[in-house]
């Protein structure tokens, strides 16, 4: 058996945001389509890759009324080296100043944050080094700066999944707010 010198890398596709946001938005399509929902009245959100995904719908397509996006990330160039998946970044992606143009075609949400008219609240954990906090910190600066409704909540102490009792009551409870604030519901 013979022993690569240098660890095997995966090079995938680089594109993100595109094939899942396409399903995203097929799925909404298909329950307006058969009168099951508003269009008026639709909402999406996700924690970690679904608050990524989420960040990507609500900055390709203005039909959402509102989001709620978890522990996500949108601006890659500005996050490089602060979380856990450098390594994965570097084999995946590249280096940035090696591979500009792919940190800012998947920086979409924030690079085109002035598309997005969909009021989002905007969660994470203080001490998240998976998604750590400046992700969602830079997109609520963001669409507050563009006076897009929006909302920033910090859990103090918390990782990337809520483990205080308390805050997961409280992460639902907003939830359940923003929803009925944007939605009509509840």
């Amino acid at each position: 058996m013979t022993i690569p010198s240098k660890p095997f890398v995966f090079l995938a596709t680089i594109d993100w945001g595109n094939l899942e946001i396409q399903d995203i938005h097929a799925v909404m399509d298909k329950p307006v389509e058969d009168g099951l929902a508003d269009p008026e009245r639709l909402g999406i959100g996700g924690w970690s890759y679904g608050g990524i995904n989420t960040n990507f719908a609500i900055a390709t397509d203005t039909r959402f009324a509102a989001a709620v996006s978890g522990a996500s990330a949108s601006n890659y160039l500005a996050g490089y080296g602060t979380d856990q998946y450098i390594w994965q970044y570097e084999n995946e992606l590249g280096k940035p100043w090696e591979s500009l143009d792919t940190y800012m075609r998947i920086s979409y949400p924030f690079l085109h944050a002035d598309r997005i008219n969909t009021p989002t609240l905007f969660m994470c954990g203080e001490k998240d080094f998976n998604v750590p906090l400046i992700n969602s910190e830079q997109m609520y600066q963001a669409l507050r700066s563009l006076e897009v409704p929006t909302q920033l909540v910090i859990y103090p102490g918390q990782n990337h999944g809520l483990s205080k009792p308390s805050y997961i009551q409280d992460r639902l409870e907003r939830m359940i707010g923003w929803y009925g604030e944007y939605l009509g519901v509840g």
